[in-house]
């Protein structure tokens, strides 16, 4: 499946979430296990923003915490998560200091082909107006269609 060929749907989780679907030919198993390393994100995101400085456990499991190089707006940070929501091959969430976290559902379709979804969900963040004022979720938006167009070419290619 070309990333051309994938259709992204928009789905609806509260006027303070980001949420989009996408169905692609790749087992859970192999798009979840390089959500469980960090070290892997930055291969995965479509925004441009995460970096590969990383340090924390792989693979991730319940509770534990990481802390990623990232880059925005031309300035870069380092932000410490943790994981929130873990469901082997199916679910993992993390959580930022600000309160927003970022989810990742999969679902098994067949051994070969899985629904995605990824949320940015800031509906419990302190930063809800800052974050609008800087339009993060529009962009947040457009990085997840992103990262999802992008996963067959980044986790097909091991």
């Amino acid at each position: 499946m070309s990333t051309s060929a994938i259709t992204v749907e928009t789905i609806d989780r509260g006027p303070k979430a980001v949420s989009r679907r996408v169905v692609v030919d790749l087992p859970a198993e192999a798009i979840f296990a390089r959500l469980v390393d960090p070290r892997r994100h930055h291969e995965l995101d479509g925004s441009g923003t995460v970096r590969d400085g990383v340090s924390g456990p792989a693979p991730l499991k319940a509770g534990d915490t990481f802390t990623v190089s990232m880059k925005m707006f031309g300035l870069p940070y380092r932000i410490k998560s943790k994981v929130t929501r873990f469901t082997e091959n199916r679910e993992i969430e993390w959580r930022h200091p600000a309160g927003h976290t970022w989810r990742w559902e999969l679902e098994a379709l067949s051994p070969d082909r899985t629904r995605v979804t990824e949320t940015w969900d800031y509906t419990d963040s302190l930063a809800t107006p800052f974050y609008r004022l800087i339009g993060l979720p529009k962009s947040n938006a457009a990085g997840i269609e992103a990262t999802l167009r992008g996963l067959p070419r980044t986790i097909g290619n091991g």
